[in-house]
């Protein structure tokens, strides 16, 4: 990519969804027809760099967002409070429904941390669709319920003081099967992205990562980490201490 393709904005160098990403979206499965062509002439696909912003505190949503390939990362960075990285962003995770339903300006970043492709459907075209489909308005009222869920897990993360166990729940809430339907078993991730997301060293989070594994919970492999045991890894405490009641879609 040349210095002027860099300087164009990732959104005016957007282009149509190919066949098989349009298959691997999750909502559109349960739109009609109709809708289903409606939402694909409207939604378009970019590439995003690692370090590249796709939504920054204080700016007024424009598009509904989702994940092809990469890894992205949701924060409050350069926020007037201290730095808190909500969670990772993996294939398959659509994100910021609750910003667009109430056309208010973002209250978090969204960061590629590495190259990603990245879809957008316009917030006009998401409005659409929840004032006509009833098969949308269900999914999107589903992401709403297991958010919740997913940023309380978030407050749980970041005040844990033990790092094996703040290492465990930041993996298990990336591989949740709804909102990140995209991940399976494998997530391919680093060590200094998952630092990244997590808020430690890339050397600590190594050293915890080999405590998993010794623990029977994940399996490191190359270019990525494979979850063994999922539960294990919500319900995640320091070796000793009785587990605590973790996230599960059942608790809801």
């Amino acid at each position: 990519m040349n210095t002027a393709q860099i300087s164009v904005p990732l959104w005016q160098r957007a282009r149509p969804l190919t066949e098989a990403e349009l298959e691997n979206i999750p909502w559109m499965k349960s739109l009609s027809r109709a809708e289903q062509e409606h939402a694909a002439s409207h939604l378009r696909a970019a590439t995003a760099q690692a370090g590249d912003t796709l939504c920054r505190i204080g700016k007024p949503p424009t598009y509904w967002f989702g994940v092809i390939d990469g890894l992205l990362k949701m924060s409050n960075d350069n926020a007037n409070t201290p730095p808190i990285t909500f969670t990772g962003v993996p294939p398959g995770a659509w994100f910021g429904e609750g910003t667009l339903l109430k056309r208010e300006p973002y209250r978090y970043n969204i960061q590629a941390l590495r190259k990603s492709t990245v879809a957008g459907l316009p917030i006009d075209t998401f409005h659409e669709l929840l004032d006509t489909s009833l098969a949308f308005n269900r999914f999107v009222l589903r992401q709403l319920n297991e958010r919740l869920g997913q940023f309380i897990a978030a407050v749980e993360i970041d005040r844990l003081n033990d790092t094996d166990s703040r290492v465990a729940r930041g993996l298990a809430a990336m591989f949740h099967p709804i909102l990140y339907p995209g991940v399976g078993q494998l997530l391919r991730i680093t060590q200094q992205e998952l630092g990244y997301v997590v808020g430690l060293s890339r050397q600590r989070v190594n050293e915890a990562l080999n405590v998993l594994q010794d623990r029977g919970l994940i399996r490191i492999e190359y270019g990525g980490v494979r979850v063994l045991d999922l539960d294990g890894l919500r319900n995640a405490v320091p070796v000793g201490e009785s587990s605590m009641p973790g996230f599960n879609e059942r608790d809801r």
